[in-house]
């Protein structure tokens, strides 16, 4: 079978994948609920509908692939819905404990009036 995990092309494709998405998995959780976390005060009002909006288009992306991908639809739709289950968790925690447990903020935001 063509393209099979185990023959030449499907597992070097399935390796570069794997590989790529442990890099994504890590950026992800260091960078921003870390600072979510440590800015809360002032990342707090806007960060869940920034959350959401990246939701609904993994969601996008995840109905075409599945769409597309009949052979394959169930473990998109699984990984999918799964990734969006622990964004949110994840997310819904840094917010939290910024809120509950404040540490000083890492940045600083001054309000302005444009002059445009």
């Amino acid at each position: 079978m063509p393209g099979a995990i185990g023959s030449i092309g499907g597992f070097g494709i399935a390796f570069i994948i794997s590989y790529t998405m442990c890099g994504e998995i890590m950026a992800k959780d260091v960078s921003s609920p870390q600072t979510t976390e440590l800015n809360a005060g002032t990342r707090a009002p806007t960060l869940m509908k920034y959350v959401h909006i990246g939701q609904v288009e993994s969601a996008a992306v995840i109905v075409l692939a599945a769409w597309w991908d009949k052979s394959y639809r169930k473990p998109i739709l699984l990984g999918g819905i799964a990734g969006i289950a622990v964004n949110e968790a994840l997310y819904l925690y840094a917010k939290n404990q910024g809120m509950t447990n404040p540490g000083p903020p890492t940045e600083q935001h001054n309000t302005y009036e444009s002059s445009y």
